[in-house]
């Protein structure tokens, strides 16, 4: 592919979701671990931390948005944002899996949510600004399905990387040096990301709202909202599964902890030809309606995992996992950018950020919906710690792996009946 070809193109473009992702998907997959299970921190105190950052992240979230629609220079609204975030991204990554040893439960709990909320303030700009990107790079029904399926292709590499390599990695060479190797492989992808991404410059021109103004029209729309609420449910079952699975293997399926390699491959390896599948599965539907598909595929695949007893076991009920994941990554994206669309057309303004910035807040909150759910598990079961894990703490995981995730993704699908956008069926109209 040429550098003119590959300018803007989807193959390029979902390099950022490469990069950024190895790290989330490390982080989100590990740090429950890492904290309870390694260094004795307390469920309550973690619990704590991510309250406090949900408060933060409430105002961070929509500011990231607005500032960066309002950005106007000659290399673009949100190209800039993104190269400053990547080295502060890189080192917040690595403050959260390097806490000094030794330090007390106070001590530890206060490095946790100084890296927490550090980590987050920069994940929010390089989302906000790399997802407000996709409509418009991205114009029409057809060329944002297959942009999707391509991304979510590239994402599904990323968790594989990031899940597979994480243990090996952990177990080698310490926490601290995997997040070092990840967060290097995160600059490289990125930067060749951005090196390949050109903004158009007639969109930074379109009239601006004020503050007040912009998040008011956000704030009045219903599908928008709905929308966003749905896939907060189901984006908490997708971080729960993946820090669960640690606490599966040791506690469920009793197995080493060099075997958590094999039961994320089995979700993660199986995903990347299933994507293929959805994407085929999606171009014959209405985008609202392959999205609702998804959402009941994706809540009967949990259930395989509460029989899991061994390590077959479990490998075979993360393959059937990872088709109801596989769809719920493609088909979200098609869904938005046609909400976004629709504002466009009617107020005739591009606020891609804002909508971005408000949409990753409330899907986000799903990490507080994850929290409170291993909270309130782990005190029916007595699960405090590593070092106090109760009396029956394979219920406890079995439960977090697959009761919780069938009734939040449950919620999340009646909720999509609740979304309607006709008339926006051929995203070409907007294109």
């Amino acid at each position: 592919m040429g550098r003119g070809k590959a300018i803007n193109s989807p193959w390029m473009y979902a390099f950022g979701m490469l990069a950024m992702m190895i790290p989330s998907q490390a982080f989100s997959a590990f740090y429950n671990y890492y904290y309870l299970e390694k260094l004795g921190l307390g469920i309550a105190l973690v619990t704590l931390a991510k309250t406090i950052f949900m408060i933060w992240d409430a105002v961070n979230q929509p500011l990231a948005g607005y500032f960066s629609d309002r950005t106007n220079s000659k290399y673009g609204r949100r190209k800039p944002w993104i190269y400053a975030s990547i080295p502060l991204f890189m080192i917040s990554f690595m403050l959260i899996f390097s806490a000094p040893e030794g330090m007390s439960q106070i001590g530890l709990f206060t490095w946790f949510l100084v890296a927490l909320l550090f980590y987050e303030a920069i994940a929010t700009i390089l989302w906000v600004n790399y997802g407000a990107l996709f409509p418009e790079l991205f114009r029409g029904d057809s060329i944002r399905k297959k942009a999707s399926a391509i991304q979510q292709g590239y994402q599904i590499v990323a968790i594989l990387i990031a899940s597979a390599a994480g243990p090996i990695l952990y177990n080698s060479f310490g926490y601290s040096s995997m997040s070092i190797i990840f967060g290097l492989m995160f600059v490289v992808f990125m930067i060749l990301c951005m090196r390949f991404t050109q903004e158009d410059t007639t969109r930074r021109d379109t009239p601006k709202m004020g503050l007040r103004e912009s998040f008011a029209a956000t704030l009045t729309n219903k599908p928008f909202w709905i929308f966003n609420i749905s896939n907060s449910f189901a984006q908490t079952v997708n971080g729960l599964l993946s820090a669960m699975i640690p606490f599966y293997a040791k506690y469920v399926l009793h197995v080493e902890e060099g075997m958590v390699t094999f039961l994320l491959a089995s979700i993660f390896v199986s995903v990347i030809p299933l994507v293929g599948v959805w994407f085929w599965i999606i171009k014959r539907m209405d985008p609202v309606k392959a999205w609702r598909l998804s959402l009941l595929a994706y809540a009967v695949s949990v259930i395989p995992l509460w029989f899991g007893s061994t390590l077959l076991g479990g490998i075979l009920a993360g393959i059937i996992v990872g088709f109801g994941l596989a769809g719920f990554l493609v088909t979200p994206p098609v869904v938005n950018s046609l909400i976004i669309d629709r504002d466009f057309a009617e107020t005739g303004r591009r606020r891609e950020g804002v909508y971005t910035a408000v949409s990753g807040f409330i899907i986000r909150s799903s990490g507080l919906i994850s929290a409170l759910a291993f909270l309130i598990v782990g005190m029916i079961f007595g699960y405090e710690s590593g070092d106090k894990p109760g009396d029956d703490p394979e219920t406890t995981f079995r439960v977090l792996i697959s009761v919780v995730p069938l009734l939040l993704l449950l919620v999340s699908y009646i909720l999509s009946y609740f979304v309607r956008l006709r008339g926006d069926e051929d995203g070409s109209k907007h294109g």
